[in-house]
């Protein structure tokens, strides 16, 4: 097989570092004797780095020094005040009105909501000059007093415009990148201006005349002799595929006898989430069979599964990188159109989707680069690793996927060792800023980045303690329960008590941030009293969510409107003592969820030896299924 020549992915001239700096707020006239005293607005923090975890075993090592220059540093911000839960800091919009200016306190918004003025700059509050002469005519206000409502008047004229102005725009100097000012956001937001007019609604998934499910099949857990990765499962108009042991197998949708087979010369240790539009989707496997006690293979072989026949369509390996005459090891695969591309710790590599030519591979000396994995979709983006093992930093780099040359690129901030995906385009990635998270969610910031200049649009600050969805250490395309659409960010809020106060109410929101201002969106979805949403995917400009329930109740799957953000259910669980226990013998974190036209699949991503045990609470499954069909 003849190599291509090395990729064409050298980084350009870095088109933005951390962002802009943050210009300093617009000074305020001191307030007259009897005005309230106003603190100025906050900026949010920016934060840096995401978690360094122990690396994959059997990966190799960064090399070399970083390439050409480097984008600018950025500025510090101040910490920003403890907000309300589900509610990111933002600099306020609007002041306060004087005393005796018909000011009302008002009303506080529901538990998660954010506390935050309508987008389209600063409203005016109502203010009314006090008359020269008392009503009905009466006699006239000394001079002192009349100058004393006008300097009033005067000060809050002055700090509205003021304010005005700063949430305006620039006032003619370079805009603040960092507050999402630089560049529309994708997807019929209308630039990002938080409507939701014309936005969602158009998903093909739709209510039937039944939403009550029953079981379909179950699969019981093969005989493994230590924990094996099964991640990877697709559903096509004819089967539902999962991945077994040293296989990959195609069921019946709603028997789930076995349509076919594919053995594979070792266990697959790599799957895409994204298929072609003739169902090939490309995955990963070892070259030989686990054998004990060393339970682990290397990971180097990739290969295209056709799952409409259940054949390989072809598998390949390459040589290069940090790996030198020996086999790649790889850590993730994904598709892009009509490129594979496959990332790890020894490089990365792309192969032809239809014959597995390839496009690039690892280079011996690149720059003191290298990829450690892609994201896939409408876009190809890699992750790019550089510099010394002790002066490291990331590269986002959006690539033409024939040919791997960048488009443009974007330099995490000074911390960052790992970087995560979420969406191609529109281009988001997050990240774990300085080990902030701190629960293990590889998340404390989004970026939202321009895919064709490489600029920072808006950073969002995710709280831990708040945001619910999860990226994977050292993967690149692994995030869960975080989804792009219609110009948006959609997480969940971590729960927290219900409305009830009872045992056992927890309940949680599904938010949405504008992904060109970095800002919250007023409307919400709440999961109600004693069930947790899960954003499982977008289906058109509509969320798919699944609904974990209550100890006594069956799953549900709604649809979510992506633009009011109302729910309509598709799917309900049995309630069932036996089906509860099925279905709550998955985790949330562990397993694949996946839903479509009236049927519901779920999965593990690993399985383990099994126990001896007669409780049906014990028993473990490869997968479950559950139909609203017949």
């Amino acid at each position: 097989m003849t190599q291509p020549p090395p990729p064409p992915n050298r980084p350009p001239d870095p088109q933005g570092g951390f962002g802009a700096p943050t210009p300093p707020p617009p000074q305020q006239p001191e307030p007259g004797y009897g005005y309230p005293q106003q603190a100025p607005p906050q900026q949010p923090d920016p934060g840096y780095g995401y978690p360094q975890q122990a690396p994959d075993p059997g990966y190799g090592h960064p090399q070399g020094a970083p390439p050409g220059p480097q984008g600018p540093g950025g500025q510090p911000q101040a910490t920003p005040p403890q907000q309300p839960y589900g509610y990111p800091a933002q600099p306020p919009t609007q002041p306060q009105q004087p005393y005796g200016a018909g000011y009302q306190q008002p009303a506080q918004p529901p538990y998660g909501y954010p506390q935050q003025q309508p987008y389209g700059g600063y409203q005016q509050p109502a203010t009314a000059a006090a008359p020269a002469v008392a009503p009905g005519g009466g006699k006239k206000l000394s001079a002192q007093l009349q100058i004393v409502i006008a300097a009033v008047v005067a000060v809050v004229l002055i700090i509205g415009a003021g304010i005005w102005y700063a949430n305006s725009g620039d006032g003619g100097g370079k805009a603040d990148e960092s507050k999402g000012t630089g560049g529309a956001s994708q997807g019929g937001t209308g630039g990002g201006t938080g409507g939701s007019q014309g936005v969602g609604g158009d998903g093909k998934e739709k209510a039937g005349g039944n939403t009550k499910a029953k079981p379909a099949f179950q699969l019981d857990v093969p005989k493994v002799p230590d924990t094996t990765p099964v991640a990877g499962s697709w559903v096509t108009d004819k089967v539902f595929v999962k991945t077994g042991v040293n296989s990959v197998v195609g069921y019946d949708l709603d028997k789930g006898t076995v349509v076919w087979t594919l053995p594979l010369t070792g266990q697959v240790c790599g799957a895409s989430r994204h298929m072609t539009a003739d169902h090939k989707v490309p995955i990963l496997f070892e070259a030989a069979k686990r054998v004990a006690p060393r339970y682990y293979r290397e990971c180097t072989e990739v290969g295209v599964v056709d799952l409409e026949t259940g054949k390989l369509a072809w598998s390949t390996s390459v040589t290069g990188g940090a790996a030198g005459d020996g086999k790649v090891r790889f850590g993730e695969v994904t598709l892009s159109g009509k490129t594979v591309a496959a990332g790890g710790l020894d490089g990365g590599a792309a192969f032809d989707v239809a014959n597995g030519n390839p496009r690039w591979k690892p280079q011996a000396n690149d720059q003191g680069c290298y990829d450690l994995g892609y994201g896939g979709g409408e876009g190809l983006v890699a992750v790019r690793k550089c510099g010394t093992y002790d002066a490291q930093y990331v590269m986002i780099q959006n690539l033409d996927p024939m040919t791997g040359a960048p488009v443009s690129q974007y330099k995490m901030p000074t911390g960052v060792k790992y970087a995560a995906v979420v969406s191609t385009k529109p281009l988001v990635v997050a990240a774990d800023v300085g080990d902030s998270a701190g629960d293990g969610s590889g998340i404390s910031d989004f970026f939202s980045l321009d895919e064709k200049t490489g600029k920072l649009k808006a950073k969002i600050t995710a709280d831990a303690d708040q945001y619910a969805a999860r990226c994977r250490s050292t993967k690149v395309e692994a995030c869960t329960q975080a989804l792009v659409g219609n110009g948006r960010l959609y997480v969940p809020t971590e729960e927290h008590e219900g409305s009830t106060g009872e045992y056992g109410d927890e309940t949680n929101e599904v938010i949405a941030f504008d992904l060109a201002t970095g800002r919250t969106v007023p409307e919400k979805a709440d999961a109600g009293d004693k069930y947790t949403l899960i954003p499982l995917r977008m289906d058109g400009g509509d969320l798919i969510a699944y609904k974990e329930p209550p100890y006594d109740k069956g799953g549900q799957i709604v649809s979510i409107h992506g633009g009011t953000m109302k729910e309509t259910l598709l799917l309900e669980n049995p309630s069932d003592k036996v089906n509860r226990e099925k279905e709550n013998s998955f985790s949330i974190n562990g397993a694949e969820f996946l839903y479509e036209d009236g049927r519901l699949f779920i999965s593990p991503v690993n399985v383990s030896k099994t126990r001896e045990s007669t409780s049906a609470y014990d028993k473990r499954y490869l997968a479950v299924a559950y139909s609203t069909k017949g």
